[in-house]
């Protein structure tokens, strides 16, 4: 069993801000490969199905970003699951918006969900970095990441989730350079 937990804040509020791009991810990778409905459990939102023939645990943390990292623990600690069946999929400013980058380990770039994950388990996990882009300016940051996505951004953020979804046996085999240029490939046929 692997778990993917797209990282976000819960409420109706937050849906459409880009911190939330880890949620909207888990949403449509449930949907696309049919998973089962959302439950609570592990202070989480989870879902359950098999991407090709991988098992995959889906959580939405409901702990608000900064406590992201209990909800992750409870629930490898529930399975039994060493650090490398986890996979977190999160906004990342540094990345161009509409881009996706995969990597194990890392930086935690000013982002609490990873922080609060990294406190617990160490930088040593993977990472699904959905680009946001940067706002240009440091004092701009905070009202960009928790700031909805612009009308204009939707289509191409659509488009990005579902490329995410379709190719995303290739994240559940491992295969993360596989899985990072079919998306490419994907969203520039979209294009």
């Amino acid at each position: 069993m692997q778990i993917w937990a797209g990282l976000g804040n819960p409420g109706a509020q937050y849906a459409l801000h880009r911190h939330n791009v880890g949620f909207m991810a888990a949403d449509i990778i449930a949907e696309v490969h049919d998973f089962g409905p959302w439950t609570k459990k592990f202070r989480s939102l989870i879902s359950e199905g098999r991407i090709g023939r991988h098992r995959v645990l889906l959580l939405k943390p409901q702990t608000y970003m900064n406590d992201s990292g209990d909800a992750v623990q409870q629930a490898l600690k529930f399975y039994k699951l060493d650090l490398d069946a986890l996979t977190v999929f999160h906004d990342e400013l540094d990345l161009a918006p509409m881009k996706v980058k995969v990597r194990t380990g890392g930086g935690l770039a000013g982002h609490n969900g990873l922080r609060a994950i990294n406190a617990i388990f160490g930088p040593d996990f993977r990472r699904v970095r959905i680009g946001i882009g940067h706002p240009g300016h440091k004092d701009k940051v905070t009202g960009y990441v928790l700031g909805n996505y612009a009308k204009s951004e939707i289509e191409p953020l659509s488009d990005l989730l579902g490329a995410i979804a379709a190719e995303a046996e290739w994240l559940a085999a491992g295969d993360d350079a596989r899985f990072m240029s079919d998306v490419a490939l994907r969203l520039q046929d979209e294009s």
